[in-house]
């Protein structure tokens, strides 16, 4: 009975809301929901393209305006998805700038990462009546009560950390609070989605990467990681008594769209019981398999071409001009988006949901959605299909916070514990 009691009562609490829900528009139960729990994003570009843009050089950029951002000869030429105005437009109260790098020497990748840190931070600095530097849940909570953007740092690629703990350590401290095991490639001990399988998932120092992670309090991020580093991942958080949640910062549900960079069904069924969360991906070759079926066959098109007409490129475009006449681009919508939360609520649950669009890391978004101005639209068209204002929120910023106030919990339990320490690599000594 004492069970039966507290279920009863959530039930009896959770009625009138279910019933309010029922009597108002799919616009007002989103914006309600984004009213009281502003968007949380997991994965914004926006310092990679001031890197490409302006070479970190930031003075004269205008972060109130970059519709035409780019100009003749640079490296991203088209306008940019992210700016204030759109921020607020789309509801953002939270965001993970990524302090991306491609994958390098990875000497040279720390030092192109320490770069990218140093600009996220300048550009914060820069906009202090909208933008809040926050490390932790507690100056995410201060910022959205104040109406500014909370702004975290989150490292993509593994290739950031030159395989030194030591490394992840200091990076931490510079206030980054995510790390991206891997990206499109390798690393020397973890596994990529779309790279040939090197490791069988982590080696033993990509578990101690994992296990030092969590010590400290920095969210494991499984995006761009393959199948079998997920799931080591799982292992070695369960290894530690339950661990801290892991996150997956930007991807879909594989089982609606095939991509491997998206999450099986596999880890997400794991995913429950870590309490960790897939912040859904808004890059149209993740979400539409239609898309992804598109390109393929038109990648497929063009190898072909290639090899018919071997050193005539003329040939090559105008039959690639001919196959795209006859076969119409195809285009993801905010509909395909809420397939990947649907599935995911399926199999994990509402509780492990996020968003974590991949703006500025990538041609456009979804029809609808295509610049960060477009959340509240993901969210119309979820309460549409019958998702309340507190799942709404959940998946806005609720589960996140949750997320990263648990890994915060688990750092401080193991406050105590040294740090993993692994030996350096004998270097040549030089006069």
């Amino acid at each position: 009975m004492r069970q039966v009691l507290p279920a009863l009562a959530a039930l009896c609490l959770a009625a009138p809301l279910a019933a309010q829900d029922s009597s108002r528009s799919p616009e007002a139960v989103a914006d309600a929901a984004l009213d009281a729990a502003p968007v949380w994003d997991g994965h914004n570009d926006v310092p990679w393209a001031l890197r490409g843009r302006y070479g970190n050089v930031i003075a004269e950029f205008d972060f109130d305006d970059t519709h035409a951002h780019g100009g003749e000869g640079a490296p991203l030429e088209t306008a940019m998805h992210t700016d204030l105005p759109r921020l607020r437009q789309g509801r953002v109260g939270a965001q993970f700038w990524s302090v991306y790098v491609p994958s390098m020497a990875e000497p040279e990748a720390v030092q192109a990462t320490l770069e990218q840190i140093d600009v996220a931070h300048r550009l914060i600095a820069r906009y202090p009546d909208e933008l809040q530097l926050a490390l932790n849940a507690d100056d995410v909570e201060r910022a959205m009560a104040a109406g500014k953007i909370a702004s975290l740092i989150g490292m993509e690629g593994g290739h950031s950390i030159g395989s030194s703990l030591a490394v992840i350590r200091q990076m931490y401290a510079l206030g980054a609070r995510y790390l991206t095991l891997t990206h499109s490639a390798n690393t020397p001990w973890a596994d990529s989605a779309t790279d040939d399988p090197e490791h069988d998932g982590l080696t033993d120092l990509g578990r101690d990467v994992v296990r030092e992670m969590q010590r400290i309090g920095m969210l494991v991020d499984l995006s761009h990681t393959s199948e079998a580093t997920m799931l080591d991942a799982l292992d070695v958080a369960q290894e530690s008594g339950g661990g801290a949640p892991l996150i997956f910062s930007h991807s879909g549900a594989r089982a609606v769209n095939g991509h491997a960079r998206n999450v099986p069904d596999s880890v997400l069924a794991r995913l429950k019981d870590n309490g960790g969360i897939v912040m859904v991906v808004a890059l149209p070759g993740f979400l539409s398999e239609k898309v992804r079926q598109h390109g393929a066959a038109r990648a497929g098109e063009r190898a072909r071409l290639e090899a018919l007409w071997l050193g005539q490129p003329d040939q090559v475009e105008a039959g690639l001009a001919a196959w795209d006449a006859a076969n119409p681009e195809v285009l993801a919508t905010v509909s395909d988006m809420a397939d990947h939360v649907d599935h995911i609520r399926e199999v994990a649950g509402i509780d492990h949901i996020g968003l974590g669009a991949d703006y500025d890391g990538m041609d456009s978004g979804p029809v609808g959605m295509e610049d960060v101005a477009g959340y509240p639209a993901l969210f119309v068209e979820l309460a549409r299909r019958g998702y309340s204002q507190a799942d709404l929120e959940k998946i806005a910023s609720r589960n996140m916070m949750r997320v990263l106030r648990a890994a915060e919990a688990y750092a401080a339990a193991h406050a105590s514990d040294p740090p993993i320490e692994t030996p350096i690599a004998d270097q040549p000594v030089t006069d």
